[in-house]
């Protein structure tokens, strides 16, 4: 691009940022100026900790936070402890009422991209982006939960969100602790106790008008609120973690029987989830380094109840690792990343695939997904994350189309993300982000089929986000 398109860029994203900016100076003036009266979730209330007795900063989990999940989100203020710099152990005091386990979280954002998608407006400010409700926290002795709803500007109606019931318990084997539990959820990855599966993983938030590459492997988010799962898990020694769920379909505002109408992924069967970890911990160092997969036989677009043989056939395999390292008494840096591999057969999406002419059955996707953070403390918070897709390219399952389409059917995708976050108090967070793409659903310029074709950074994007949770 020559300097006098680069500056014509450069002012159609200047302009649409003088909308966003006098809003986000106003929320940074009573950030900095807060009320005296503050407001934070239902587990703070319940255990008696600050936000940060769990998080490095939400919803980044630091060791207790890992452990309060762990054991089923009952701990509770009579029973959690910190560690203070001297080593001794003491409760972070923080008087709330500890008697209703709800939350809210009030979410406004600002979206820009590059160039705008043709025939729609750039710049756009969402009051409110969404807005949940939570129910988090005991409800026994032994049951928990996280379980999140949450109502969408777009959609205009509130919806099942993240959903995480547990049942947790403790014995001992070989003489060593043995934590276990049940586990009830909506979304696989969801239950994971670390940031480096996709459910709680890097980025943090995202625009949901911004254009996204198209391929991803289904353990990425595609069975999100689509499904219901139920488990086990255990964790022997604070060092081995493993967990096995099973997942059926259950589509968000579909009818009930299933009659898989309009679906993408109908399970056929149950959808098994596996996932084994191993932790180390020393005063100052954590470490995780875990597999973690699913395998899953769907229709699309309807059920067969086993009248016929052709499905999809989705293998996940993944890797993940997680590495927190304090490097004074509150500033923390953090490597982690996930490697996923997908192996898929798509008869029931390919009608007649594998034949000469309609492409093939057999795809792959391999996508990675590394990011390093560093914690200033527990209010600012600089992450840089990079993501990389490549895969069988299919002008069938990829087909050409405007902004979101592929002109040759490749599903490459390739770029990187930079955020950063401050917390003027323990909640709320005020996040500025951007994304840059070198290559998008399979090129870096004319990746589409528009009259002139769209080249992958017209879909950069500036993101500013400030979320509110009481």
């Amino acid at each position: 691009m020559g300097t006098r398109g680069m500056g014509f860029e450069i002012r159609k994203v200047a302009t649409s940022l003088h909308v966003a900016v006098p809003i986000m100076v106003l929320l940074f003036f009573f950030a900095v100026n807060p009320p005296s009266a503050l407001a934070v979730p239902s587990y703070a209330r319940q255990t008696g900790l600050a936000c940060s007795g769990c998080h490095y900063a939400p919803p980044e989990l630091n060791p207790a936070g890992r452990r309060f999940k762990l054991l089923g989100y009952v701990d509770r203020g009579d029973e959690t402890k910190v560690v203070t710099s001297d080593g001794s152990k003491s409760h972070a005091a923080l008087n709330l009422l500890a008697s209703l386990p709800l939350s809210v979280m009030f979410e406004t954002s600002f979206t820009a991209t590059k160039s705008p998608v043709p025939a729609t407006q750039n710049g756009n400010l969402q009051i409110p982006q969404d807005m949940s409700l939570f129910l988090s926290g005991a409800w026994t002795s032994h049951i928990g939960s996280f379980l999140q709803v949450t109502y969408e500007t777009q959609a205009d109606h509130f919806t099942s969100d993240n959903t995480d019931i547990r049942y947790a318990n403790k014995t001992k084997m070989s003489g060593k602790e043995l934590v276990y539990g049940l586990d009830l959820n909506n979304n696989p990855t969801v239950e994971d106790l670390w940031n480096s599966t996709p459910a709680w993983g890097y980025p943090w938030i995202a625009s949901n008008v911004a254009p996204t590459p198209t391929a991803t492997p289904i353990i990425n988010g595609a069975l999100a609120q689509d499904v219901a799962g139920f488990g086990g898990y255990a964790m022997w020694n604070d060092h081995l973690y493993v967990n096995m769920e099973l997942y059926r379909s259950q589509h968000v505002a579909g009818l009930e029987p299933n009659p898989g109408t309009n679906y993408q992924h109908n399970i056929v069967g149950v959808a098994p989830y596996w996932r084994v970890a191993w932790q180390e911990s020393t005063g100052t160092t954590q470490f995780e380094i875990g597999t973690y997969g699913m395998h899953v036989k769907s229709t699309n677009g309807a059920i067969n109840n086993g009248v016929s043989d052709v499905y999809d056939g989705y293998t996940d395999w993944a890797f993940d690792t997680q590495y927190d390292r304090t490097l004074s008494r509150t500033n923390v840096l953090t490597l982690r990343g996930t490697y996923i591999r997908e192996n898929s057969q798509l008869p029931s999406t390919l009608p007649g695939c594998g034949t000469a002419g309609q492409g093939p059955c057999g795809h792959h996707l391999n996508t990675f997904m590394p990011n390093v953070e560093y914690h200033f403390g527990n209010r600012y918070t600089g992450t840089l994350g990079w993501f990389i897709t490549s895969g069988t390219a299919d002008i069938n399952l990829y087909p050409p189309g405007s902004v979101s389409g592929s002109a040759n059917g490749d599903p490459r995708s390739a770029g990187y993300i930079a955020n950063f976050s401050y917390w003027p108090w323990q909640n709320l967070d005020l996040s500025a982000q951007y994304t840059g793409y070198t290559r998008f659903n399979g090129g870096s310029s004319s990746y589409d089929v528009t009259p002139n074709g769209r080249n992958a950074s017209a879909n950069n994007t500036v993101y500013l986000d400030a979320k509110f949770i009481f």
